[in-house]
């Protein structure tokens, strides 16, 4: 992350800025830093002007306590006042979740694109387990067990305990911990769980909601409802991909809307 710029709370925000055309603020999901959306930047930035960033807490980014959504808000306010004011806002996930709301709020973009945001009322028994999650992870975040947090994460994407005891011997884990409290921050994006309906029917804007055919149908009923419940919005599914969508496939459908 070559840029920085300042929130209004005077939290630091590290960014990076890449192609050309219309502005696109990429927005990651949790355990994600700026990088994680770098790919994507590289696969449209023939047509736009990609920028991603490291969410507060998170690579070389500050951060300020307490925490709270409309600090996030704040900092999306502050990358497009950086970049000159114009932009469609993009989200993965969580990020997703996070940018429907800064439309919702009333934040000057032109255009909103997400894909999965995993609203969990479309999962059987999803609300349960996002109130069991919550309560298990506000714990572990207070008792410093960065590592648990992890894995409560990890048990919630529906990664099986083989995997997640491989992922704790790699040398990916001391990354994954660095960045632990912040999954206090993408719950909170996320709030109960449940789509957020009269939020969303808030939203002035025209919204894209992409979701991978591969994915499970809950993530794909999740994704439609977000087009039916905002006033101007359309679905798009992606054969063949899942949750990790591929910036080759998913690139020229987000860089097409960008243009519109």
């Amino acid at each position: 992350m070559d840029k920085k710029t300042t929130s209004r709370d005077g939290t630091a925000l590290a960014y990076q800025v890449t192609g050309q055309g219309p502005t696109v603020i990429l927005v990651s999901g949790a355990m994600s830093t700026g990088g994680t959306m770098a790919p994507l930047a590289q696969r449209i930035a023939d047509r736009c002007t990609a920028v991603v960033h490291d969410r507060r807490g998170r690579g070389a980014s500050g951060d300020t306590a307490p925490y709270a959504v409309e600090r996030e808000i704040e900092d999306l306010a502050a990358l497009l006042d950086a970049v000159g004011g114009d932009a469609v806002l993009f989200g993965v996930s969580s990020g997703g979740a996070l940018v429907l709301e800064a439309a919702a709020s009333g934040l000057p973009v032109r255009r909103v694109a997400v894909y999965e945001v995993p609203y969990a009322d479309f999962l059987q028994g999803g609300a349960e387990r996002e109130a069991a999650y919550k309560e298990a992870l506000t714990e572990a975040l207070a008792d410093g067990r960065r590592g648990d947090a992890v894995e409560l994460f990890l048990r919630l994407t529906g990664l099986g305990e083989e995997m997640i005891q491989g992922a704790r011997q790699s040398p990916m884990w001391a990354g994954m911990e660095a960045v632990a409290p912040s999954l206090a921050y993408d719950d909170a994006v996320m709030g109960d769980g449940l789509l957020p309906r009269e939020r969303l029917a808030a939203i002035s804007v025209p919204v894209l909601s992409v979701a991978g055919g591969a994915s499970p149908e809950w993530m794909r009923e999740a994704s439609r409802a977000v087009a039916k419940t905002v006033p101007q919005g359309a679905c798009r599914v992606l054969a063949g991909q899942t949750h990790m969508v591929e910036p080759e496939v998913l690139g020229p459908v987000l860089a097409e809307f960008v243009a519109g």
